[in-house]
Order: structure tokens, then C-alpha cells, then sequence
């Protein structure tokens, strides 16, 4: 058991996401003395605002419902979109090692994972893509009456839904009104806040009691290895010493300076918690940390609402349906579409970047989602129901000429556009960019039409019509310290930094520029969180290094089946 009032401990988890909850719950069950510290004052961090949705090839959950899958297939899908950015080791350690995380989870925690069914991948015609689905997970639905004193404690607010029942999951996002009580009543909750939610169950079990309010500000270091955290905030030690520390503080997309340095193009108003400010990334640079992937991100396309968060910033929401149904395009400022509107929203960012280096601008920001008042009637969208009216922010006029003189868009490039995608809607195919032709592109869309180009293709054309602009932004960035496939960081000459490790958002993200399907943040977050978990406490003595066989080969094992 953990005295969380104790000035040391075997292991000392930065972060309260996935990541972090998962390596505290890990290194707990060996037997180690964890302590778990939170800059924010609530648990959770941007998994509790996420749908929860965990991308893990060859589960356990794909072969009971007879999804045929391999760690061969996943490996070979990560290698077809690498583009010699994904280290080979890391793939191999995430895709080999997640089938046992998911039966660690089933069997050791409250956290139970099921299949979103159908979901596809988010390339699902390259090699090894599964267009039916079965590598996306989701929590089962988690009762926050499991956690009294800490309910009100976590990041978001009530969800109880499970995303196979919400549109991006291929339900219809409405409960069944006595099903919705029963939930309610039971404070049954689904998605992020039920991942966290289980996983916070799981650590209090052992007790690790999250400290909140506590900002790591620096690592102690004795005679060449990490010794300890120093902190600073209300209520936090003014230090601890630890014999192992893992960073799982999330990515920098919050601090202006790190964004301007580090990403490759534009990212405005993160819809994250603000807190991933790069703590843990400063952190590991100044104990001399080897970085990769500093210029990626989890790239979404998101609209500004006119509501504010308490602290001033913008309120944000993500497009996703919007953009995919049909009667809708995306266009720049010269009226042109540039992309394929429907497909996943991290590929998305290459889009948003693409640069003229004649105009030297980036020529798709900013942009606009345009539709029409058939769109509004069938679908609504950003919050109206079926039948409207859209909201009052959104611009409308009665011709596009006009929707484009109120907005900024250059009249003549939208009309001859919008004059061309009808076209191209009527004839079923988006021979411009392919909209339609991939298994993801439609899954968003109109269910109705689902499997099929008609799910997200459509004309515009009946007035009025309406235009969001679209903001480039980030779920969270993927750069940070390289790491074995242990988590353990390495330094600019690439040798371990002893006692020091990484997960989550806060390391070098091991599938390199790659969103493999829904899920695609969490599932690595997990699995890397679980490895380096194990293998903190097993740098911190209390546990000797075992060897974790595999179908092809070994690595050191930070799991804890191997502890």
C-alpha cells in the first residue's frame, strides 16, 4: 500500500491520463510504492474528453467475434503508411504486446474493453487494413457510484453512452428514454471518463491516491540517475524521491512557444485540457533527452463556438460528421475544394499545410465546411437536430455568390466549385479527390446510405446556404523523448537515462505520423504505459528483468505478467 503522504517512493507517475493511470496501476500491483502526482486539479487529462477508444490489432475482443486479425497484418498496415518514420522495434513492441493488455485489463482491472463493431481502420485498403473493423475498443460502462469521493473529480462531464451508440460509432446518438434513466440513475458512464474512471478504480484499489494540483517543474538526479521530482503548487511536496520516474504528462499543444518551434504547420485552439502545457518534455530535455517526432500531432479540424471555457479560452468542437455527410464541402479562400473531405481527421493536417511557396502562405487556412439548407433539413449539425434551424452563429445567405461575399471566399471559385461537385455527386464518383472510395469515408455519413459513396456524397444546392470556418488544431502532439520499447528515455547519444521513462503523449509517438483507426492515440498510450509501468518498478529494484516470448523473438517485457 502507498502512503501518499511519504516523501519517497519506488515509483513516481507524472499525469493522470491513460498512460499514467495505467503505469501507476501496473507498477502498484507488483508490489512497488507508487506515487501518482497531477498538475491539474481534477484526473483525467484529454482521455477523459475522448471517446476512449483504444486501436489494438489482433485483440482478443476481434477473435471472439470471429474478425480475422494478426499481429502480422497490423504490423504490415503500420510499415504501408511508415513512410520510414515508425521505428520498427516500437511497432513491433506495441502490436505484439497488445493482445496481453487487453487480458491484463480483463483479468487485473476494473477497466473491461469491447469492440466497437464495424468500425473500419482509417486506411482500410492498404496492406493489412481492416475495412469491417475489430482493432477498435472501447470501455464497457464504468458507474462513477464505484468512486465516492472522486466522481466530481475528473475531467468533462456525463457521458453515458457508449461510442458504438453515437454516430461516429455507427449508432444514432439517441438513447431509448427509460435506458437513459436507468444509466442516470446508476451513474453509469461511457467513453474517456469511463476509461478513467476504471482505471483511477483499479489504482485506489492498491492504494495510489492521485495527489492533485502538483506541477512537476524538475527531475533530482544522483550519481547519474533519476532520484526524485521537485514540484511546485498548493497542497503539492515541495519534493519526492522516487528510484524510478515516468513521464506521462501529455503532449505541448498548449504552450504557444513549443508549437511555434516545434510543429510543422498551423494548430490553433487544441480542444485538450489545457494543462498539456510540455512539462514532461522540458523535463526530459533538460536531463538531456534524444527527441523525435517533434513536428506530428494528432491533427483535427475543429469550429470555434461562441461559448468560453471559465479561464476565457474558446469553447471548440470537432468536425467530423459535418464534414462527411453529404451536401457538404470543404473550400480555401480562393472558393476550391483541396482535399477529401470525409477522409480521417489526422490526414487531414497535411492539407491544412500545404504551403505556396509562391503566395509563401498556407493556401487551405482558412477554410470553410459549405452546405446547404437540404444538409441542415436531413442531418442539422453542430448541435441542431434533424430539421434545424442551424444555429444562429452560422452564416447563411440566400446564393452562394453572396455566403461568399459575407465570409471572405472568392464568389467566382466557389460557384464554379460547388457547380462541379454536383456533377460529381450526381455521376457517384469524386474522380478530384476520391471522396467516397475508401470504406472510412462514408462510416460518419448518412448511415442510411452505409456501406457506399452515397453516405457522403451529395449536391449543394438548395438554398439557403450556409458556411463554419474550419480551424487546423490537435487532439495533442506525438513528438517527445525517445524511448526503448520499455519507455525508458534515452539521451542524445542513445543510451538509457537511468530510472527515467516515458508514455503517452509525453514520448516520441511510436507510429510515427500514423493514426491507424479510431483509437489510434489511446491504444499505444495503454499499451506503452503498461510496458513502462512494469519496467519502472523493475529498474527500481524491486523486480529483476524477465524475457517475454513472442511468436517472433524476445524483448525485455515490462508487463506484468513477466513481473
Amino acid at each position: 500500500m502507498t502512503d501518499q503522504h511519504a516523501g519517497s517512493y519506488d515509483v513516481v507517475v507524472l499525469g493522470t491520463g491513460a498512460a499514467g493511470l495505467v503505469a501507476a496501476l501496473v507498477a502498484a500491483q507488483s508490489g512497488a510504492r507508487v506515487g501518482l502526482f497531477e498538475k491539474g486539479d481534477l484526473v483525467g487529462g484529454t482521455t477523459a474528453l475522448s471517446s476512449g477508444v483504444a486501436w489494438i490489432p489482433a485483440n482478443p475482443r476481434a477473435a471472439e467475434a470471429g474478425v480475422a486479425d494478426s499481429e502480422e497484418q497490423g504490423l504490415g498496415y503500420l510499415e504501408s503508411l511508415s513512410h520510414g518514420k515508425i521505428l520498427p522495434e516500437l511497432a513491433e513492441a506495441f502490436v505484439r504486446t497488445g493482445p496481453e493488455l487487453v487480458e491484463w485489463l480483463d483479468s487485473s482491472t476494473p477497466l473491461k474493453l469491447r469492440l466497437v463493431p464495424g468500425f473500419p481502420d482509417y486506411h482500410p485498403e492498404n496492406p493489412g487494413g481492416k475495412s469491417g473493423g475489430g482493432r477498435s475498443l472501447e470501455p464497457e460502462l464504468f458507474s462513477f457510484d464505484r468512486l465516492p469521493g472522486w466522481n466530481d473529480r475528473i475531467v468533462g462531464v456525463t457521458r453515458p453512452m457508449l461510442v458504438a451508440e453515437t454516430p461516429i460509432g455507427g449508432g444514432t446518438g439517441v438513447l431509448d428514454r427509460e435506458v437513459e434513466r436507468q444509466r442516470h440513475e446508476r451513474k453509469l458512464e461511457g467513453l474517456g471518463r469511463a476509461m478513467v474512471g476504471a482505471l483511477l478504480r483499479g489504482c485506489l484499489d492498491h492504494g495510489v491516491s492521485p495527489v492533485v494540483g502538483a506541477q512537476a517543474r524538475e527531475l533530482m538526479f544522483e550519481h547519474g540517475r533519476v532520484s526524485g521530482v521537485r514540484f511546485e503548487g498548493p497542497g503539492s511536496p515541495a519534493e519526492v524521491r522516487a528510484g524510478s520516474v515516468v513521464i506521462a504528462t501529455g503532449g505541448f499543444e498548449s504552450d504557444p512557444e513549443l508549437v511555434r518551434d516545434f510543429l510543422r504547420g498551423p494548430m490553433r485552439m487544441p480542444p485538450g485540457v489545457p494543462t498539456n502545457s510540455g512539462d514532461g518534455l522540458r523535463m526530459a530535455m533538460q536531463a538531456g533527452a534524444m527527441l523525435g517526432n517533434m513536428s506530428e500531432a494528432w491533427w483535427v479540424p475543429v469550429v470555434e463556438l461562441p461559448e468560453r471555457h471559465p479561464d476565457g479560452r474558446p469553447v471548440v468542437s470537432l468536425v467530423l460528421r459535418e464534414r462527411t455527410l453529404p451536401r457538404s464541402i470543404m473550400v480555401n479562400s480562393s472558393g476550391l475544394r483541396f482535399t477529401n473531405e470525409a477522409a480521417n481527421y489526422n490526414a487531414l493536417g497535411g492539407a491544412f499545410h500545404q504551403f505556396d511557396p509562391t503566395r509563401f502562405d498556407y493556401v487551405n487556412q482558412p477554410c470553410w465546411l459549405v452546405f446547404d439548407h437540404e444538409y441542415v433539413r436531413c442531418y442539422g449539425g453542430f448541435g441542431a437536430p434533424p430539421g434545424g434551424p442551424a444555429p444562429d452563429w452560422i452564416v447563411r445567405a440566400p446564393s452562394l455568390a453572396e455566403l461568399a461575399e459575407r465570409v471572405g471566399i472568392d464568389a467566382e471559385g466557389l460557384t464554379g466549385t460547388v457547380r462541379r461537385w454536383n456533377r460529381l455527386a450526381a455521376s457517384g464518383r469524386d474522380v478530384d479527390f476520391g471522396r467516397g472510395e475508401s470504406a472510412y469515408d462514408g462510416w460518419c455519413g448518412d448511415r442510411a446510405a452505409y456501406p457506399g459513396p452515397s453516405a457522403t456524397l451529395g449536391p449543394v444546392d438548395a438554398a439557403p446556404y450556409y458556411a463554419v470556418p474550419i480551424v487546423a488544431s490537435a487532439l495533442g502532439t506525438k513528438g517527445g523523448p525517445r524511448t526503448t520499447v520499455d519507455g525508458e528515455v534515452l539521451d542524445v547519444r542513445g543510451s538509457v537515462i537511468p530510472g527515467l521513462f516515458a508514455a503517452g503523449n509525453a514520448m516520441a509517438g511510436p507510429t510515427g505520423m500514423v493514426y491507424g483507426g479510431a483509437g489510434g492515440t489511446l491504444g499505444p498510450a495503454l499499451v506503452f504505459g503498461y510496458r513502462a509501468g512494469g519496467r519502472a518498478v523493475e529498474e527500481a529494484g524491486r523486480r529483476p528483468v524477465r524475457r517475454h516470448e513472442s511468436g517472433e523473438g524476445t524483448w525485455e517485457s515490462s508487463t506484468a505478467k513477466s513481473l
